[in-house]
């Protein structure tokens, strides 16, 4: 039997993907603009947010490759056999399927898009993600082409979002909030991380079902922590059970086709003691100043120098475990980052007019110390022509958030 290398397979129709059809075309032509604008002859790409980002379909590896070819006239997916023709049905453009008959029938499909005959002279690839070992094999099948990084480039575009990108934001944000409505109503002692997470991730998923009827459904998140476990902003929830006197750290992130919110509150069972409640207060001012901060036309680390001096005054600042917020947009935890749109000292972005950025001040109180634990407050902004809209309603601070049973 004669099997394969690739082939194409449109089993089904094509359905509904979270963006129209003309949101991805502008994508696609930004993408071939930056293409121009570095002397590439053809990009490819390899990241989960990429590939997501500019054709519609979100890939999972389980160790495969998986990648989209873009020239000036085409734009295709490749996958796995496994994955069968749900990479065509979830995306906008063309796509080709490599088998697993042969080795590296994964570099045979992206020959078989571009051909032989005209091999393409510089290369885009994302050198952030691009691994040493499929380097070598594209320059093994690329020989006379040059290699260039497009990450940074495709970066700085995902950073400025759409109206249709907003809109799917805020609609996780909103949903974000449900989920930590529902956690708090568990929230009492002897009740443990866990389960406590599950309730509150299980009201996210529907509310997702509810809002997105035709979408996928995947990696919507509850990080539940308790006491000691609020040491670290990533920190999975235990079985631990929480007891009357524990700091907790909420967070709460729905996903909606490869978009994640977060929704990130500190909070206390039945009561608080003064040096908690100090550092608390701390942190919930610097993160009042910080949401005051952000607008178009200021750098991002110039929002970091002043909220480090105000730590600093309130006599905190050693306790600052990270940078003060994030870009959302294309990513999770398991893919994405904007790099180049953080609240970092080192980092002299200027926001500007639809950036979607967290402000997410965090202090960690070591064990042993009074008020130990990890507090922090998490809200998400859209930059406007004038200013910021906070899409984060539910509330944070003392006067809301000591539960009481």
């Amino acid at each position: 039997m004669e099997r394969p290398d690739f082939f194409e397979l449109k089993n089904g129709d094509k359905v509904k993907l979270p963006f129209s059809d003309k949101e991805y075309q502008n994508r696609v032509t930004s993408l071939r603009k930056a293409m121009d604008e570095n002397k590439m002859d053809m990009a490819i790409l390899t990241s989960m947010h990429n590939v997501a980002y500019y054709t519609g379909f979100i890939y999972c590896s389980f160790g495969r490759p998986y990648g989209c070819v873009v020239t000036q006239n085409k734009i295709v997916t490749i996958s796995a056999n496994i994955d069968a023709s749900q990479p065509w049905r979830r995306s906008h453009c063309d796509n080709v399927i490599y088998t697993d008959w042969k080795r590296d029938n994964f570099l045979r499909a992206i020959v078989s898009i571009i051909g032989r005959d005209d091999p393409p002279k510089t290369i885009g690839i994302e050198n952030d993600h691009v691994t040493l070992d499929l380097k070598d094999k594209l320059n093994s099948i690329f020989t006379f082409s040059n290699f260039k990084d497009i990450s940074n480039s495709l970066m700085k575009l995902r950073m400025i979002k759409s109206d249709e990108e907003i809109e799917i934001i805020k609609n996780g944000a909103g949903i974000a909030d449900l989920g930590a409505e529902e956690i708090a109503k568990h929230i009492k002692p002897g009740q443990s991380e866990i389960e406590i997470a599950i309730q509150g991730r299980d009201r996210m998923e529907r509310e997702i079902v509810k809002t997105y009827p035709e979408a996928e459904y995947m990696d919507t998140w509850v990080w539940f922590q308790s006491g000691i476990n609020t040491d670290g902003a990533h920190n999975p929830k235990t079985n631990r059970k929480l007891q009357s006197g524990d700091i907790l750290s909420l967070n709460t992130f729905p996903m909606i086709s490869g978009y994640y919110t977060a929704l990130e509150r500190t909070l206390f069972v039945d009561n608080v003691d003064d040096e908690s409640l100090k550092a608390w207060e701390a942190n919930v001012k610097v993160h009042k100043r910080g949401l005051e901060l952000i607008k178009p036309g200021v750098k991002c680390s110039e929002i970091c120098a002043e909220l480090n001096e105000l730590f600093a005054e309130l006599g905190y600042l050693q306790y600052r475990t990270f940078g003060y917020g994030h870009s959302f947009g294309m990513l999770s935890h398991f893919y994405g980052r904007e790099a180049g749109l953080e609240l970092r000292e080192d980092i002299d972005t200027v926001l500007e007019k639809n950036m979607v950025i967290s402000m997410e001040p965090m202090i960690m109180i070591p064990e042993g110390k009074p008020g130990a634990g990890g507090y922090r407050e998490h809200d998400i902004l859209v930059i406007k022509e004038d200013g910021a809209e906070n899409i984060t309603k539910f509330p944070f601070g003392p006067e809301h958030n000591v539960i009481k049973n």
